[in-house]
């Protein structure tokens, strides 16, 4: 998340004085280049771990500050939810047995923090987003209690206007929400891989790490699921993009730059001309409160300047493939950053992915020179989306205008290069082979993280519930993980993997929840009502308004009620037509998305009726629990012995 030293800036002096010290950064940085201050040996890697918290039921455990209190180790820190937080590895020569040495110190981190988390009757799981999830979660009382994650969704929120959040992304299935937060964005997590390059190679690896995105993501989508919805194969694209976008529709046709971007042109020259850009189109988010240096002084004493302004500027700015500044042992240096890539599903898996991102970006322009010469950036972009959708569904247009299915491209071409240009570092033999056998497995066995959990998540949902088939998923991702054994080699997920460690009376109303609604508005005529209740086998339909608004209730007793009253009224020659807002009751009895289970059964029961429906503080219509909803519950409780998760 950047610098811990930021604040909102809340008048003019404050922005007008931040962007004066962001202004003299960059030209501080053009000086530094044009000097020739930037280290430029040896190449170093590193990588940002993120993870999530998951707790009874596989649900998202919001005890971060805990866990972290438990744990001393410097390199665990937090991130923007309280189910989430993130680990660094240590920075390595990028050569020799670096890949395997930086997979081996992860594994170790990841065993330490999950030491200290079980402790606490947590676990923890790498997945790109969390299948079990929910909207509930992401309320902001569960954002980390950090003055930058709360300045950060205060800018966001100012400059968008309201609070409102809207999502809109169809793949199998469709997701039409609205949230008031930008925790939204919480339910990412990802691994970020970083190569520290030179000041004069940066613009030709820059560009190729853009060229590259599509088809290396491809073979390493791991966030197919959000909210029980089967979406893009990496819904973290779309998701983070759209969490926290402050532009605002207008009547007008003006493009506007989204903060999380892919780019809109090649670089020419310089790590320059993308700083400059982004101060270009992009109004400042937050300020820094950090003990400000004047760069020129500190490089006329012979220093190296931290550019506090410019890296918190760069960190509002969310680019999948980020440049950065950074200084180590006393010298400055430039790094390409990845945030491509998901969690999960194992460290090994992604070390493969890493392995292929590394090896192309030392690799492709020995091959290919000038790459932009060969592809157009427009094509690299819908390559990237196009993944994004699709995974190793996908097919890629290539340097030569020809399009090349995933599987193709990337076992013919790229993991070849790939493969090259990690000889080219010295990287070791075996280290090569390992982590191209693991992409190669994927490919030959059509099973990403994504794949995997597509087609377990679709064959549970023709064995049960929605919200067991989520959990299912999830346990058998933390069971599977653990041996750090690659996803093409997992088996499918199974209800077996939750057998006797899922209670469902501990669990919320949104868990159980049905949201493909029937509904009717107050002036339909009940004849319509009822034809749809006999069609769909309902005892109850829902009446709505037209900005969805729950107004009443039908059952199945009023309109037996109604048919008969009817029925010597047509003997009488008095047939008119019946609106629903004449027998609706006009004011059901409802539950809110976060109530417990337990409390909507209660609730059924004392009042002795069949169905709630679930609105939120607006009276929007959510969703229905039933008796048919009760009855799978009890069924679970009575036939299941539910033991304490062991998750």
């Amino acid at each position: 998340m950047g610098s811990a030293k930021v604040f909102l800036p809340r008048t003019e002096k404050q922005v007008q004085g931040f962007m004066v010290n962001l202004l003299r950064d960059v030209k501080a940085l053009e000086k530094m280049l044009a000097d020739d201050m930037f280290e430029k040996s040896p190449m170093r890697i590193g990588a940002e771990q993120e993870l999530c918290l998951i707790g009874k039921n596989w649900k998202p455990s919001m005890n971060n500050m805990a866990v972290l209190e438990n744990a001393t180790n410097p390199y665990f820190t937090t991130e923007l939810a309280r189910f989430n937080l993130e680990t660094n590895a240590e920075p390595l020569v990028f050569s020799g047995n670096c890949l395997s040495e930086m997979e081996n110190s992860l594994v170790a981190l990841l065993a330490e923090i999950r030491e200290k988390a079980n402790e606490l009757d947590t676990e923890i799981i790498l997945t790109g987003i969390l299948p079990t999830i929910r909207k509930f979660d992401l309320s902001l009382n569960n954002m980390t209690p950090f003055e930058r994650y709360r300045a950060l969704c205060s800018a966001i929120s100012a400059l968008r206007g309201h609070t409102s959040h809207d999502l809109n992304i169809s793949g199998i299935d469709e997701l039409i929400m609205k949230h008031d937060s930008p925790l939204l964005e919480g339910c990412n997590t990802g691994f970020q891989v970083h190569l520290q390059v030179t000041p004069e190679e940066f613009a030709a690896k820059y560009n190729i790490a853009q060229a590259i995105a599509g088809p290396a993501l491809a073979v390493g989508t791991n966030s197919p699921l959000l909210f029980g919805r089967r979406l893009w194969h990496e819904t973290r694209i779309a998701l983070f993009q759209q969490a926290i976008d402050v532009r605002i529709a207008g009547d007008n046709l003006r493009n506007r730059s989204a903060r999380v971007m892919f780019g809109t042109k090649w670089v020419k020259n310089s790590i320059l001309e993308i700083y400059r850009e982004d101060i270009t189109r992009f109004k400042v988010l937050l300020g820094s409160t950090a003990e400000r240096q004047d760069p020129f002084e500190v490089l006329a004493q012979g220093g190296v300047p931290d550019l506090d302004a410019l890296l918190v500027h760069n960190s509002t700015i969310y680019r999948w493939n980020r440049p950065c500044y950074g200084i180590s042992n006393g010298k400055p240096h430039l790094r390409i950053e990845n945030r491509v890539l998901p969690a999960g599903p194992t460290v090994k898996d992604e070390m493969a992915n890493a392995a292929l991102w590394l090896g192309l970006l030392n690799g492709l322009g020995d091959k290919y020179g000038d790459i932009t010469k060969l592809m157009d950036f427009d094509i690299a972009k819908a390559n990237f989306m196009r993944a994004c959708r699709n995974g190793m569904n996908s097919k890629f247009t290539w340097f030569d205008g020809k399009n090349y299915p995933a599987a193709d491209l990337l076992k013919n071409e790229l993991i070849p290069i790939a493969t090259a240009g990690l000889k080219k570092a010295n990287v070791d033999e075996k280290d090569i082979e390992m982590y191209m056998d693991v992409l190669r497995g994927r490919i030959d066995r059509q099973q990403t993280g994504s794949q995997w959990m597509l087609r377990s998540y679709t064959k549970l949902l023709q064995k049960t519930s929605t919200e067991e088939a989520r959990a299912a998923v999830t346990a058998s991702i933390v069971k599977q993980q653990r041996d750090n054994t690659p996803v093409h080699l997992w088996e499918l997920a199974t209800v077996k993997d939750i057998e006797g460690a899922w209670n469902p009376s501990e669990l919320i109303v949104e868990d159980f929840m049905q949201t493909d609604l029937f509904t009717v508005y107050e002036d339909d005529i009940v004849q319509l009502a009822a034809e749809i209740m006999d069609w769909e086998k309902l005892k109850y339909i829902l009446v709505e308004n037209k900005q969805g608004k729950l107004t009443g209730l039908i059952t199945a007793r009023i309109i037996s009620r109604h048919l008969m009253r009817h029925f010597y009224d047509a003997q009488a020659n008095n047939s008119q037509p019946i609106a629903i807002r004449d027998l609706m009751i006009s004011t059901p009895l409802c539950i809110s998305p976060g109530a417990s289970l337990q409390e909507a059964i209660n609730m059924m029961q004392v009042h002795k009726i069949g169905c709630l429906p679930v609105t939120n503080d607006n009276k929007d219509l959510l969703g229905v629990i039933t008796e048919e909803d009760y009855l799978t519950v009890a069924g679970r409780i009575i036939y299941e012995e539910p033991t304490e998760a062991k998750v």
